[in-house]
């Protein structure tokens, strides 16, 4: 099956409404499944009331800031994506294993394109190789669906640091033109924790992602009264 067929059946499946299977845990109620939080946990030593009783908190493993710059040179932080749902995933331009997995992006972004909230960014793991006029190339070529989609590149150090450190993930450069990186796609909420690894090959993930970026959304319009779209 040719790359394009396979984009059109990805379509066509994402317009499908698996999102009502997030549902059942509200069993009929406006509630939905809540998704996990990953990552190290820590018990803090204070509590929040849960009906009678005091439970202590827990703080939950969140993204350190980084300084990265997109496809157009403007610098980009996690400031730039404050209180934004967003996925992430690495790759590099000469990378042919990579394309396949950015058209499975570009198919889900076009669902959330007119979506302030929703943000899709590529870090490159061949900051070298990769300069800001190398992405906005490949960005030309790609021609994304959504506007919320950043290609960044940046300092070696801080990519690797950010995939490790911040997304748990795998990326390092294991000779001249040879890298190890994760091709899993993560999900991050609002308050930059994640809330699931996906993986960027497989329909099924990608249909998988897309009903749980709502699930976020729902979230965030519960807990900050926002319009969904």
């Amino acid at each position: 099956m040719t790359l394009f067929k396979k984009i059109i059946i990805l379509v066509l499946i994402l317009a499908l409404p698996g999102f009502l299977y997030y549902l059942l845990a509200g069993y009929g109620k406006n509630t939905y499944k809540s998704l996990p939080i990953f990552g190290p946990k820590i018990v803090a030593k204070t509590t929040h009331k849960v009906g009678h009783k005091n439970v202590p908190d827990t703080i939950y493993h969140q993204l350190t800031d980084f300084n990265l710059k997109d496809q157009d040179g403007r610098p980009v932080s996690l400031k730039t994506l404050d209180k934004k749902i967003f996925v992430v995933n690495f790759f590099y331009s000469h990378c042919q294993v990579c394309n396949p997995i950015n058209a499975n992006i570009d198919s889900l972004a076009g669902n959330f394109a007119k979506n302030k909230l929703v943000y899709f960014v590529t870090i490159t793991v061949d900051p070298m190789r990769d300069t800001v006029g190398a992405l906005r190339g490949y960005v030309n070529r790609l021609k994304p669906t959504t506007p919320n989609w950043l290609f960044l590149t940046g300092d070696t150090s801080t990519i690797y640091n950010f995939a490790r450190k911040g997304l748990l993930v795998d990326a390092l450069q294991n000779g001249k033109d040879n890298f190890i990186y994760s091709n899993k796609l993560i999900l991050v909420d609002g308050e930059r924790r994640i809330r699931g690894y996906y993986s960027g090959i497989f329909i099924d993930d990608v249909v998988r992602l897309n009903d749980e970026i709502k699930v976020l959304l729902s979230e965030e319009i519960n807990r900050n009264d926002k319009p969904l779209y």
